[in-house]
C-alpha cells in the first residue's frame, strides 16, 4: 500500500473527507440548536472545552497523550492553531453572524480552498499546483454561490454589518492559514495535536464567554443535547480527521471539505429540520461534483487503476 500524499491521497483519506464533510454540514443545525439555550460565546467555549477534556481522555488511554508531544516547537505550533484556527475563528464567526445574512457567512466558508491556494504555492509548494487544481477549485467555488450564495448580497440594514462581512472573510482566513500551518507543523500524534489545539482554544475563549455570558442559569435538553453533540463530533473527532487529513494529503486536499458542507447542510436541514429542498441543489452538486474531479483527476485516475 502507497503512502499517502498529496498527489495519490488514498481511498482512506477520501473517505475521511467526506465523512468530515457530513459531520461539519451537520454542525449549523446542532450550533442553532444549541443556540436557543445558550449564548454564542458559550457555545464556541463549551464546545472546544468538552472536546478537548473529551479527546485528552481518549487519547491517555491510546497512548496519544498531551505528554507525547515532542518538543517545545510542537507546542509552539498546537498553541498558534488552538489560537488563530479555532479560538479566533469560532469568535468571529459568532459574533459576525449577529449582522449579516447567513447566506454570506456560507460563501465566506466556501472560499477557503480559494485563499489555501496562494498560501500553498508560498509555503507548501510540495502540494503541487496545477491549472487544473485551480480551475477545480473555481468551479467548487461557483457551485457553492449558486447553492448558498443568491442570499449573500442582501443587506440587513445593520450599522455593522460591513464589520459583520469582514469578521465572516477574516474567519475563512484563519481557517486556510490554519490548514497550511498545520501542514508544516513537526510530525506528532493526531490525537493530540487536537487535543492540545483544543485545550488552548478553551483557555481562550472560556474567559470571554464567563466575562460577557456568565455562567448558563439552566440547562435546557434540547440544547445542552445538541451542544454536546457539536463539542464531540463536529469538534472533537473533526479535529483529529482535519489533522490526519492536512498531515498526510496536504492543506489543498482537505480543503474540498469547504464545498461539502453546505451540501450535507442542507440535506440534513431538510431531512431533520423539515427545510425546504432549494431547487438549486442538484445544479449546485454537479458543478462542485465536476471541480472536485477536475482539482483530484490524476488522484482519482490512479486510484482507480489499482
Amino acid at each position: 500500500m502507497s503512502t499517502p500524499s498529496p498527489e495519490n491521497p488514498g481511498l482512506l483519506n477520501w473517505l475521511l473527507v467526506i465523512v468530515l464533510g457530513i459531520i461539519w454540514g451537520g454542525a449549523f443545525m446542532s450550533v442553532r440548536l444549541s443556540l436557543d439555550g445558550f449564548g454564542p460565546w458559550t457555545v464556541a467555549a463549551w464546545r472546544t472545552g468538552i472536546g478537548g477534556a473529551t479527546l485528552g481522555v481518549i487519547g491517555a488511554f491510546l497512548g496519544q497523550g498531551l505528554q507525547t508531544i515532542p518538543s517545545a516547537r510542537a507546542w509552539f505550533f498546537a498553541i498558534i492553531i488552538g489560537v488563530g484556527a479555532v479560538a479566533l475563528p469560532f469568535g468571529m464567526l459568532s459574533w459576525g453572524q449577529q449582522f449579516i445574512p447567513s447566506a454570506f457567512a456560507g460563501v465566506a466558508m466556501g472560499a477557503v480552498p480559494l485563499l489555501v491556494l496562494p498560501l500553498v504555492y508560498i509555503f507548501s509548494k510540495e502540494e503541487g499546483i496545477g491549472p487544473r487544481r485551480v480551475i477545480g477549485m473555481l468551479l467548487g467555488f461557483v457551485g457553492l454561490f449558486i447553492l448558498v450564495g443568491p442570499g449573500a448580497a442582501a443587506s440587513t440594514g445593520h450599522e455593522n454589518e460591513w464589520l459583520g462581512r469582514l469578521a465572516c472573510l477574516a474567519a475563512a482566513g484563519c481557517y486556510a492559514s490554519g490548514s497550511v500551518v498545520t501542514r508544516r507543523a513537526p510530525k506528532m500524534p493526531p490525537i493530540a495535536f487536537a487535543t492540545a489545539s483544543l485545550v488552548v482554544a478553551a483557555a481562550v475563549l472560556i474567559p470571554i464567554a464567563a466575562v460577557t455570558e456568565g455562567w448558563p442559569n439552566s440547562f435546557p435538553a434540547q440544547p445542552t443535547t445538541a451542544l454536546i453533540y457539536a463539542a464531540l463530533f463536529p469538534t472533537a473527532l473533526a479535529a483529529v480527521i482535519r489533522v490526519r487529513v492536512i498531515t498526510t494529503a496536504g492543506s489543498l486536499f482537505m480543503s474540498l471539505t469547504s464545498y461539502q458542507v453546505p451540501i450535507w447542510s442542507v440535506i440534513l436541514g431538510v431531512s431533520f429540520m423539515g427545510e425546504t429542498l432549494p431547487s438549486q441543489l442538484f445544479l449546485a452538486l454537479a458543478i462542485i461534483l465536476t471541480g472536485i474531479a477536475i482539482s483530484q483527476s490524476r488522484a482519482l485516475t490512479s486510484m482507480f487503476k489499482r
